[in-house]
């Protein structure tokens, strides 16, 4: 099993910045990929940014140039650094884990999840 344990989540003004942080445990030397999903209400939890264990990434086009995701293995920890932050930025944003389960298969893990509201 992999725990997730997020923090860095609050409440800003349009254009600060934050960095969350997400902390692995457990298993995790099975752990591939990582990254950062976030939902608003009444909308689906949708992709931020991830990346491999090899430091590969993927960011969604309305965070790009804007938000960076980073990953330390040796503390089994993944940042999101979010820059210019927008109101539209507002959701509760989940850490992710894909964790190695055997050959060709993956199961995912979800934190708990940490507010971000930016105000207009």
């Amino acid at each position: 099993q992999v725990r997730l344990v997020e923090s860095g989540g609050g409440l800003v003004q349009a254009g600060d910045s934050l960095r969350l942080s997400c902390a692995a445990s457990g298993s995790i030397f099975s752990i591939n990929d990582m990254g950062w999903y976030r939902q608003s209400p009444g909308k689906q939890r949708e992709l931020v940014a991830t990346i491999t264990s090899g430091g590969s990434t993927n960011y969604a086009d309305s965070v790009k140039g804007r938000f960076t995701i980073s990953r330390d293995n040796a503390e089994n920890t993944v940042y999101l650094q979010m820059n210019s932050l927008k109101p539209e930025d507002t959701a509760v944003y989940y850490c992710y884990a894909q964790h190695i389960v055997g050959p060709g298969s993956t199961y995912p893990y979800w934190g708990q999840g940490t507010q971000v509201t930016v105000a207009s």
